[in-house]
């Protein structure tokens, strides 16, 4: 998981103030710690949290006057990144394995908060060799639900040993290890048998299939390229002889680029059409299976490929989350109509006269999907 971006950070600390709670990944703070030994503390619950997601300790929040937002610019004891680096760096983990962690500043509401965002990883569970004030050596501290287990205490037993099982995969289902490990393309290798296939754990395996002829059609994106013809695959994930998992794949530009098949989504403009889509998109949610994929047959070749590849995501929407996803079909509700599509026509790329195909729609696709573009740029900003 990247580093999210400011819009994703306000979107996510505004749903989670809507809950009116804190959770299992999640921790609100009316000010930065005074107590270092509280913000290790902290720090290594959130990493050592159960939920398989970043942690966030959300500072400038007062949960005592009904979550109000609480301007942090001017607080003393505020942090940067490296503060917090070089502070966990100076302390004695086990193993010398730290948390991951970054500080960022969000503007919110007219005030600044800070997020302090502890990444999701392997690696548990954390805990010190070394006592540091109220943070003892060997105790295993960790969040369950909304709450960190004492500074004087070590987690039960069995949340030890589900953080143990996490580090080993021990916990994950077949699928979400393949995806674990298809984060990681230089890893895999080609058999003979055409499979690719990972080389530390070979049991998990990767194949492209043609796609029969009757899968043959056209989508706008294609005519982005200088090949358009189309040339549709199945890629298919293995675990052992197990099919786990199988998506639509595309070759791009006659076979300089190769790609999982995007996800589609429509929107409907009007109370009228409600039954039915006014606009429709191609996107990835960074995080899915089908982007995963997407950035997994990316390769060094920066010549043709990168061209191919641009000239697709020229076509394809971006979205941090779902979350966003499900705000921005919002944000082009309500917007739609303050924008032009016909400013976009210089962006046409050609479109051939295809027998059977009704070539406006396709235009009328990549027009949308420029214009999304556009929309999508403010609706970030």
């Amino acid at each position: 998981m990247n580093k999210i971006d400011v819009f994703s950070s306000r979107t996510e600390i505004g749903r989670l103030l809507e809950l009116r709670q804190e959770g299992e990944y999640w921790d609100f703070k009316k000010e930065w710690h005074k107590n270092k030994s509280d913000l290790l503390h902290d720090i290594i619950c959130m990493a050592n949290n159960l939920s398989n997601h970043d942690g966030l300790i959300i500072i400038g929040v007062d949960e005592e006057t009904d979550y109000s937002i609480c301007d942090i610019t001017s607080n003393p004891n505020k942090r940067k990144t490296q503060d917090i680096v070089v502070f966990l760096r100076e302390k004695k983990f086990a193993g010398g394995i730290r948390p991951t962690v970054y500080v960022q500043s969000l503007s919110f509401r007219k005030s600044e908060i800070d997020i302090i965002v502890i990444r999701n990883d392997r690696n548990t569970p954390y805990y010190l060799t070394e006592q540091y004030q109220g943070v003892f050596a060997n105790n295993i501290y960790a969040r369950i639900m909304d709450t960190n287990t004492p500074k004087n205490s070590s987690a039960d037993i069995n949340i030890i040993e589900r953080l143990w099982k996490k580090r080993f995969g021990i916990d994950a289902t077949a699928l979400d290890r393949a995806l674990l490990l298809l984060q990681t393309p230089c890893d895999w290798v080609d058999s003979d048998g055409g499979k690719k296939f990972y080389k530390y754990a070979p049991e998990f395996a990767l194949e492209e299939i043609s796609a029969d002829d009757c899968r043959n059609g056209y989508e706008f994106y294609l005519f982005n390229q200088c090949d358009s013809h189309p040339r549709w695959y199945d890629i298919n994930i293995y675990y052992h002889q197990t099919l786990l998992y199988s998506l639509g794949g595309v070759s791009l530009d006659g076979g300089r680029c190769f790609t999982s098949a995007p996800q589609t989504d429509g929107i409907s403009l009007y109370k009228e059409s409600y039954h039915h889509w006014d606009i429709s998109y191609k996107y990835f949610v960074k995080g899915s299976l089908e982007y995963i994929i997407h950035l997994f047959y990316i390769t060094d070749n920066m010549d043709e490929e990168l061209t191919a590849r641009q000239r697709f995501m020229e076509c394809i929407l971006v979205f941090e989350s779902e979350y966003e996803r499900m705000k921005f079909n919002d944000f082009v509700i309500a917007n739609f109509k303050k924008y032009n599509v016909d400013e976009f026509t210089n962006r046409l790329p050609y479109f051939p006269d295809l027998e059977g195909y009704n070539m406006d729609t396709f235009r009328n696709e990549y027009l949308q999907s420029q214009l999304l573009q556009q929309m999508l740029k403010d609706f970030k900003s």
